[in-house]
């Protein structure tokens, strides 16, 4: 192919896909280009176009689209004064974007800008200009309907429930489809024409779907799904291809796999799961060392390559948990059915046996296609006792209670080796909102993590450790569940916000290491600096996600990490499982690393912005059901604790886990200036200081399911401590912004990434197969949405078009 077709097509396929980044090899592989000759020619043209600021470098062997020669291209943040900021880079400031030179960008859009000031400081990014909005966050949207429209030529309007765009009008025109309206109900309509300088704020839109009515049970939780675009209906192809697949395993189908049946496996799960993916076995061997064999349902074998079932669930990506449903990443004849391992049945599995020695390290593994048979379905409460010597839960299952006693050695040994590598335990609680029949939530109360919790998170770690170790020393192409070293930038923030405390932390921020933070969090473990500390350190750090890179995983500590554990409701463990059986079958040479080598960098990158999809809307939902069962506590006092000291004011965690804030302008005892260093408001006048770990008093003054917000103000704040820290005032930039004011238009959250991201709502399943606490935290960027900065209500304007219709005030 000549050059000149090369780079028309690469820099045609990279603005195709601007937020993704791609290695030279893989787009080699996109376009046909074998062998050593077309990657040095594709690397050629790329460096070529990144040498002309077209693509900007990323790592070391990856391109993403930058846009003309000096620009860049990133995602709009949107203020509610009209001006914006462009992040483009986790690392350099954002760009600065007065209200002249948005182009009507929503919030979210993906954008290329030019430059129009360089940036004044290192913590203040450049000005800039939006020069053209390459993708659009909004295509549709989901409201209230109502006929009431101050235009003429269009059918009513739609109140938005999405807050980012809720100060938009959305406005139905006169094409939406016969289906007769009413108002009051739930609809779902596609964008049209977007903002402009002639109508700043109103969107022109077709009613696609009508949901239902605004005050049925449950309406509420499927306008955050259709919000979040969660793929929640199978179609028909799929259902039909679901049908199809037998009821029970055929005797056909145990050919070359190894017949386990005989072996005690159990399954240990939630009493309320019913997707019931995993099952182990263990014993004691003669040499001292354990044998720990974690069998994993085949679902692979069900979900084909190519097939409506397949497309599908790499559509949805993951199964998505809320409050009292899941919507699942597999139909129920599969995932309740036979790829669930439920007890006395016959199943497939995907099998890996472990020896592990008494320091907790593998000495051998295998990995195989197996049939098994789950002994016995246990939960965790009933584990939990058997573990704690609960004589009557003992004489229950009397012939395995003494497995169970082997099972819970060999995790103590496994903890103990996770915790002399240096692995990070992140322990925050996680509330379970409790539902009516009517979808009402009616209380909240906290899960417990007992010993079989931490157990099976033990073995699913062990598992995903070993099969991941076994692909990277093949030096083969494989998925991996990475988590990468903080940048220095925020570790050396970490480290002196650590210091100011009176709690250094050991080490080169430039170097950072698990062990590092692990010996600090020893250190302060049970001192008052413990929650403050904690909390920094999660927002220090970056986002898991899914690679062909074998990053390793830092939160964990571990070297090799994957997901292999959970393929009923996570699509990288179904690829993986996928990769294990083609590598068995066609061997490790290079014609067998075709197969998947150009596909993978997309199904990482693809599988992880699906998997933030779900956690939003997990996030969404919880806030909101906890606004809900807050709503009849108004006036009521209750302990909590400081998990967040922002300039706008408290956030503060009741022991239930429910959140809310205490905004700036009820501190009335005091003016409170807000100290970054020490991320802790400081009273002026009478120096009381609030910061991450307190506790205080509160009171619930407001809550507002609408809003998904809980408000409180302090009870007797002049119980705080004072200090003689004094808080420099701010100097003021363009627009009269605070130098130090970072949360730059991004809601309550600021720009927290890390945030407190505890994936409050993903159910035992989520925390189970994620990784003890430690994945699970490290998973997300910032605060729930549900905690919107009050009055900040996303963008004001959008992308020039031309309206379809003058629209002339009735």
């Amino acid at each position: 192919m000549e050059t000149k077709q090369v780079k028309e097509q690469l820099e045609g396929f990279l603005k195709a896909n601007p937020k993704q980044a791609f290695s030279a090899q893989n787009l080699a592989d996109g376009l046909r280009l074998e062998g050593a000759a077309g990657y040095r020619q594709v690397l050629g043209v790329l460096e070529n176009l990144a040498d002309n600021q077209i693509v900007k470098k990323v790592d070391q062997d990856s391109y993403q689209f930058q846009g003309q020669k000096g620009d860049i291209v990133g995602e709009f943040k949107a203020n509610d004064k009209g001006f914006g900021f462009v992040r483009y880079d986790e690392n350099l400031p954002d760009y600065f974007i007065g209200p002249d030179n948005t182009l009507h960008a929503m919030q979210g859009d993906t954008v290329r800008v030019s430059m129009v000031k360089p940036a004044q400081s290192a913590d203040r990014g450049p000005e800039g200009k939006v020069e053209e909005i390459l993708e659009h966050a909004y295509t549709r949207v989901v409201g209230i309907y109502s006929s009431n429209t101050p235009f003429e030529g269009t059918v009513g309007q739609i109140r938005l429930t999405d807050k980012k765009a809720g100060s938009y009008q959305v406005i139905v025109d006169a094409s939406t489809a016969d289906e007769e309206l009413h108002d009051g109900q739930v609809v779902v309509a596609e964008i049209q024409s977007y903002a402009d300088a002639v109508h700043p704020k109103q969107l022109i839109a077709t009613v696609t779907e009508v949901l239902g009515f605004e005050n049925e049970p449950g309406m509420d939780i499927m306008q955050i799904v259709e919000n979040k675009k969660v793929p929640n209906r199978f179609p028909d192809a799929v259902m039909k291809e679901a049908d199809a697949i037998p009821n029970e395993v055929l005797k056909s189908e145990w050919e070359g796999r190894q017949d386990i049946t005989d072996q005690p496996l159990v399954t240990i799960d939630g009493a309320d799961t019913k997707d019931i993916d995993d099952a182990v076995v263990a014993w004691k061997l003669e040499n001292g060392n354990y044998h720990l064999g974690v069998h994993i349902a085949d679902v692979s074998h069900y979900v084909r390559p190519g097939t409506a079932i397949d497309e599908e669930a790499y559509n949805r990506g993951t199964s998505v948990y809320l409050t009292d449903r899941v919507i699942p990443m597999l139909p129920q004849k599969l995932s309740n059915g036979i790829a669930s391992l439920n007890p006395n049945v016959t199943r497939l599995a995907m099998s890996v046996e472990m020896e592990i020695n008494q320091q907790g390290e593998v000495v051998k593994h295998r990995l195989e296609q197996s049939v098994i048979e789950s002994h016995a379905r246990m939960t965790y409460d009933k584990v939990n006792q058997i573990l704690a010597g609960n004589e009557e839960a003992r004489k229950e299952y009397t012939g395995l209670a003494d497995m169970f006693d082997t099972m819970g050695d060999l995790h103590q040994i496994l903890a103990k080796k996770r915790e002399k590598r240096g692995a990070i335990e992140f322990d925050a609680p996680e509330g379970s909102i409790i539902v009516d029949d009517q979808g009402k939530a009616i209380d909240v109360v906290v899960r417990e993590r007992g010993t079989a919790e931490r157990m099976i998170e033990s073995f699913m770690l062990a598992a995903n450790e070993t099969v991941a170790e076994h692909f990277d020393k093949k030096k083969v192409p494989f998925l991996y569940r990475i988590h990468e070293t903080p940048d220095e930038e925020r570790a050396q923030s970490f480290f002196e916000f650590a210091k100011a405390l009176g709690h250094p932390v050991k080490g080169d921020p430039a170097n950072v290491t698990p062990m590092m933070l692990q010996t600090l969090m020893k250190k302060v473990k049970d001192d008052p600096a413990e929650q403050m500390i904690s909390t920094m350190m999660l927002r220090a750090m970056k986002q898991a996600k899914y690679s062909p890179e074998p990053l390793g995983h830092f939160g964990l500590g571990a070297k090799y990490y994957t997901h292999f554990t959970s393929p009923i409701r996570r699509y990288p463990d179904l690829t993986v499982h996928r990769l294990i059986k083609w590598y068995t079958k066609n061997g490790y040479g290079v014609e067998a690393q075709e197969k998947y080598a150009s596909s993978l960098a997309q199904i990482g990158v693809d599988t992880s912005t699906r998997e933030r999809r779900a956690i939003d809307a997990e996030r969404l939902v919880d806030a909101m059901k906890k606004a809900e069962y807050m709503e009849d506590k108004v006036g009521n006092e209750y302990e909590g604790v400081v998990n967040a000291a922002l300039k706008f004011g408290l956030f503060v965690s009741l022991d239930n886990t429910v959140e809310g804030l205490v905004h700036i302008s009820n501190l009335t005892d005091d003016h409170y200036d807000y100290d970054e260093k020490h991320a802790a408001l400081i009273g002026r006048s009478k120096h009381h200081i609030f910061q991450i770990g307190q506790k205080v008093k509160v009171k619930v003054i407001r809550a507002s399911k609408k809003d998904s917000t809980v408000d409180f103000m302090l009870v007797n704040p002049e119980e705080a401590p004072t200090t003689d820290i004094k808080v420099p005032q701010p100097s003021r930039g363009q627009f009269g912004r605070d130098k130090r004011d970072k949360s730059r238009g991004r809601g309550n959250g600021g720009n927290r990434k890390g945030g407190n991201d505890r994936n409050r709502g993903r159910s035992d399943r989520q925390g189970k197969h994620d990784g003890p606490r430690k994945e699970r935290g490290q998973s997300g960027q910032g605060r729930s949405e549900s905690n919107q900065k009050r009055g900040q209500q996303a963008a004001k304007s959008g992308q020039t078009h031309k309206h379809p219709f003058q629209m002339k005030q009735k």
